[in-house]
């Protein structure tokens, strides 16, 4: 069983999401918290896997609790629920170590997708969020980060930057390792060999790296 942890200052959306994650035979919603604070203390007491976090919440927000609680010896991986309202938050939250981002309006069956991806260690992005990122990145983008992403890209193998393609294109783990024809445990491999390379913590910074490279437009 995938242990989940719901954190929402809205008790209707915690139900919801809730209902949604206890259809899946394989996932458990073990707690719900409130604020970041209540999200940090559960994290201890209940030990959950993987979390879904709001952004704006009283008190301490999503931002502050994913930072806190990614700093923990053995932290559960923390996906963002977003209505995104500020790409400022999106990109904090990134740089706190989330694993994936999707808004609130993502079907049940994703919602579940990312649960289950968050919990392997690949990630899930809602495509809306994965195009304003980029855009974010990418727009007017300085010569010399652009220089600096290319000379990163000369340290990795032709496979590494086959994966770092794939990676920036928003593919999953599962369907690089089809489209490369390779399994996913390779797959794996490369991404942790990208994550040292590029000096990234996550999947969306190799994506962005890939964007920022020129591999995908």
């Amino acid at each position: 069983m995938i242990k989940t942890l719901l954190v929402d200052d809205e008790s209707l959306i915690r139900a919801g999401l809730r209902f949604i994650l206890e259809s899946a035979p394989d996932l458990e919603v073990v707690g719900e918290a409130a604020d970041g604070d209540e999200a940090v203390d559960a994290v201890h007491r209940l030990g959950p896997d993987v979390i879904l976090m709001d952004i704006m919440m009283p008190r301490t927000d999503g931002l502050a609790a994913t930072a806190a609680i990614r700093r923990l010896a053995r932290p559960p991986a923390v996906v963002i629920l977003t209505t995104f309202d500020s790409d400022e938050h999106v990109f904090t939250a990134l740089e706190a170590g989330a694993c994936g981002f999707l808004l609130k309006d993502t079907s049940p069956h994703d919602l579940i997708r990312a649960v289950r991806l968050a919990h392997a260690g690949d990630s899930m992005l809602s495509p809306q969020v994965t195009r304003r990122l980029i855009h974010r990145v990418t727009t007017d983008l300085p010569t010399r980060r652009r220089r600096d992403a290319l000379a990163r890209l000369e340290t990795l193998t032709r496979r590494e930057r086959e994966v770092l393609t794939e990676v920036g294109l928003g593919r999953s783990n599962t369907e690089i390792a089809a489209g490369l024809h390779m399994s996913e445990a390779t797959v794996k491999s490369h991404i942790s060999h990208l994550f040292d390379k590029l000096a990234v913590t996550n999947r969306v910074q190799v994506a962005i790296a890939a964007h920022r490279a020129g591999l995908v437009d």
